[in-house]
């Protein structure tokens, strides 16, 4: 979790305003060491914290989808081949579209609930 813009700020305003790095850390609750890297990113003209790249999928939602209704009892090995990447890639795209690949025995029936003994 990152720290906000807001706070980054008036961290650095009330070091600038002739305080203590020592001070400020006690005031504001956040360490000495990040309060040194704020004053320096702020010499450099880059306060705010740096945006996350997000690398691209190599697995398009749509094929992903598409091939498992296409064929509902692949297994995880068998989708990761047809994809050219991992098991591991293969599972967390299918929690990421929540979809779930259980395989259900259709062999097993449900028994009907009994009733009470008779008397």
């Amino acid at each position: 979790m990152t720290y906000s813009t807001d706070l980054r700020a008036r961290t650095v305003k009330y070091v600038e305003e002739g305080h203590s790095v020592k001070e400020a850390s006690a005031v504001f609750g956040v360490s000495i060491r990040i309060i040194w890297t704020w004053i320096r990113r702020k010499k450099e003209g880059r306060l705010p914290p740096k945006k996350r790249k997000c690398s691209p999928r190599k697995i398009m939602n749509e094929l992903l989808i598409e091939y498992i209704e296409s064929n509902p009892d692949a297994y995880l090995r068998e989708i990761a081949d047809h994809f050219g990447v991992t098991l591991q890639a293969i599972f967390y795209a299918c929690k990421r579209l929540k979809i779930t690949l259980k395989k259900r025995p259709r062999s097993i029936k449900k028994e009907p609930k009994k009733s009470e003994k008779s008397i």
